[in-house]
């Protein structure tokens, strides 16, 4: 006990730390190369954010390409961390995603985490439900786990020591246009990631008394 204490204190105060140097940064040093062995970890690890019905919705378009970087700045209305960032990142929402179902939980099967039979009544449950809903509702949902793991890719990059900058100014039609997006993908945001050559600005946050409300909400 008095061997992992002080381990697991370190462990969170690092994680603590994580959370408050993660900052929205627009100046990137264009030098900065992440190699596509660190951007594949740096994903992996992103992927472990939680999902409705585990059905991981997300799916990443990286850009890393100078010319394709180059395409995509007037879409991005010419913001520099565009092309400066050593890559930048489109999340998209998988609006199909519930046809994979089969392939997850018979994952989870062979893994040992559910019998068979288990298996089987979730894949039917979920493609049944899916299948029923409106393009609005599926949409919402990817929409709300493409938030969940984006925030846990930016929380992984800053945790190796890169920064990042989640970005929704951008044409999304044009960019679906001159990027050849399926209509089976939603965009989310792009997250320009690389090495900071200038500090994210320093932000203020509303007290929690300000936001957080226990058992009611007080009339206004």
């Amino acid at each position: 006990m008095s061997v992992s204490q002080p381990s697991q204190t370190m462990e969170h105060q690092l994680f603590f730390d994580v959370i408050r140097e993660r900052r929205s940064v627009r100046s990137y040093d264009p030098e900065i190369k992440i190699s596509r062995e660190e951007l594949t970890e740096i994903l992996r690890q992103a992927t472990l954010a939680p999902s409705a019905a585990n059905l991981q919705p997300w799916r990443f378009l990286v850009i890393d390409s100078p010319e394709l970087k180059q395409k995509l700045l007037p879409i991005a209305f010419n913001q520099q961390q565009v092309v400066e960032a050593s890559a930048v990142i489109a999340v998209l929402g998988d609006l199909e995603c519930y046809k994979l179902a089969e392939k997850i939980y018979g994952m989870a099967v062979n893994a040992g985490y559910m019998p068979a039979e288990t298996a089987q009544s979730f894949v039917e449950r979920y493609i049944g439900m899916y299948s029923s809903m409106s393009p609005e509702a599926i949409r919402q949902i990817v929409y709300t786990d493409g938030g969940l793991v984006s925030m846990q890719l930016m929380l992984v990059a800053r945790a190796k020591g890169y920064d990042t900058v989640p970005m929704a100014g951008y044409d999304q039609t044009k960019f679906v246009e001159a990027f050849d997006v399926p209509e089976r993908y939603a965009p989310v945001m792009l997250i320009a990631i690389g090495k900071a050559t200038k500090p994210g600005h320093p932000t203020v946050r509303l007290a929690v008394d300000d936001v957080a409300f226990f058992n009611e909400i007080p009339m206004e």
